[in-house]
């Protein structure tokens, strides 16, 4: 429900719509997770196009706040692989959120007041990063997606194919 900052586009780095309009949507049952953050704006996850894509058989990753993670553990704890992102020092965290300019300094404060209480969710998650290089952060992402994706739980129709090796 935040106002679109001039480097995004719509509809590929959000949805962006009125507080009513989202309130409407969450009050239908439409939303997968939503919250409020930083006290100021919703945002959250329509179920459909998730849906869509699980069903495609394609992983959804989701960039969203502990809030929202609570939410997806609350409808689909078996399937989903949590990682949360620590900075790699307070200096860089606020360095990073000042050199994006995407903010006001107004905006970058109030992120940076509400970050010591978001950090300290991050025994919620399953996996953590910290966030030092980028290409890194993802690799060690990639890793993790793979090392889910070969649970034994995961496996489909994994006994079946066990049986299927006797002689």
């Amino acid at each position: 429900t935040r106002p679109k900052r001039a480097s995004e586009v719509e509809g590929q780095h959000y949805y962006f719509v009125s507080p009513e309009k989202f309130q409407k949507m969450a009050d239908a049952g439409e939303m997968l997770e939503y919250a409020l953050v930083l006290n100021s704006h919703m945002y959250g996850t329509p179920k459909v196009p998730v849906e869509k894509a699980l069903a495609g058989g394609s992983d959804v990753l989701f960039d969203i706040d502990w809030q929202g993670n609570r939410k997806l553990v609350e409808v689909a704890k078996d399937d989903v692989v949590s990682i949360f992102l620590l900075p790699p020092s307070w200096a860089e965290l606020e360095r990073r959120l000042r050199t994006r300019a995407q903010d006001s300094a107004e905006e970058v404060s109030r992120r940076l007041a509400r970050s010591q209480e978001a950090i300290s969710h991050y025994k919620e998650f399953k996996y953590v990063v910290i966030n030092n290089d980028l290409e890194e952060t993802v690799r060690q992402v990639h890793a993790i997606l793979e090392a889910e994706r070969l649970k034994r739980r995961r496996l489909a129709d994994l006994a079946g194919f066990v049986e299927s090796l006797k002689p």
